[in-house]
């Protein structure tokens, strides 16, 4: 057995508490009890387009798999070439966070699904109307049935089943991974020491546990106040408090290399950038151009596998399937 199956089955095995429990940050553990009926189907409405209006956006096109699980844009492109309003989180590892979106306002991936297909902005349909495409197409109608046993769909089964298939996009086996597990080797000393730093200097305050992030929500611009040239600089938290602007779930680290360009704004397009922003604004500690160096080194080593699957073949549309309008 190879090393990358083998610490997939270590981490199956491993109890919850172990000798990694003294780090902050723990490993990534696989996917747990997942419905693979209930996924295989997600899978293929997260891949489908014409659960958006223009029949060409789907949940993959800000929520790349390819691409770290986002789309690389300061602000995602919707509906009619709308530009959004903040920078599309990476789905990878969201089912560890505390709540969905930056402000939280969704509490689970489930009602997180929802959002994007009845946003004008996004994906521009109604939850209705997107359910009348999906019973126009026979194949989706059987699969429904089959997967959940009964006739009939409703976006409670859409979004149920694309959140299923959300559960699975785990990243494990990334290197700091592997030296968490024991492997002494798996990082380099120049890793180690941005590790050190990063926990020293209070970064794990907010980026810890398996996602290194995600659990809580905090203030962008504690010592320092944040200045962005993007709309979403007036964007208020989820309380409606105006006390809580800027207050913003704290991103995952897991696969940060992948998933440029950084914060609620997408303003930092570098991790260099990024680590010296947060440093000063957030911990009032201006890192030098070597403590800098290692962090992001370190960052670097909690990229884990990237989903790998085939992508779904999706059924063909019925000559009663709605028409996309793609400039309505």
């Amino acid at each position: 057995m190879t090393r990358e199956p083998l610490v997939a089955a270590l981490l199956a095995a491993v109890p919850l508490v172990s000798a990694f429990a003294a780090e902050p940050i723990t490993p990534i553990r696989p996917a747990q009890e997942i419905n693979l009926a209930q996924a295989e189907l997600g899978k293929k409405l997260y891949f489908d387009p014409r659960l958006s209006k223009s029949g060409f956006i789907s949940c993959n096109s800000c929520h790349n798999l390819s691409m770290g699980g986002t789309d690389n844009l300061k602000t995602s492109i919707g509906h009619n070439w709308q530009k959004g309003p903040i920078n599309a989180p990476t789905v990878l590892n969201s089912s560890l966070n505390i709540a969905q979106f930056w402000d939280g306002r969704a509490a689970d991936l489930k009602e997180q699904a929802g959002g994007p297909i009845a946003n004008p902005g996004e994906m521009a349909f109604t939850h209705t109307v997107a359910v009348s495409v999906l019973e126009s197409i026979p194949e989706y109608v059987n699969a429904f049935k089959l997967v959940y046993g009964e006739d009939g769909i409703d976006i409670d089964k859409v979004t149920e089943a694309i959140a299923e298939f959300e559960e699975t996009l785990v990243t494990p086996n990334s290197r700091f991974d592997h030296w968490l597990l024991g492997d002494e080797e798996a990082l380099t000393a120049d890793e180690l020491a941005g590790y050190k730093l990063f926990k020293e200097s209070g970064c794990v305050a907010c980026h810890n546990g398996a996602a290194a992030g995600g659990r809580t929500f905090q203030k962008m611009g504690v010592v320092e106040p944040y200045i962005s040239t993007n709309p979403s600089e007036g964007r208020i938290a989820v309380t409606g408090k105006d006390a809580d602007r800027f207050n913003f779930k704290v991103p995952t680290l897991r696969n940060v290399a992948l998933t440029y360009p950084y914060f609620h704004d997408g303003e930092a397009e570098t991790l260099t950038e990024a680590v010296d922003i947060m440093g000063r604004l957030q911990l009032g500690k201006k890192f030098s151009d070597e403590e800098n160096t290692r962090i992001v080194a370190f960052l670097k080593t909690l990229t884990g596998d990237q989903p790998s699957f085939a992508l779904p073949m999706l059924p063909p549309s019925s000559d009663n399937t709605p028409q996309p309008k793609p400039f309505d």
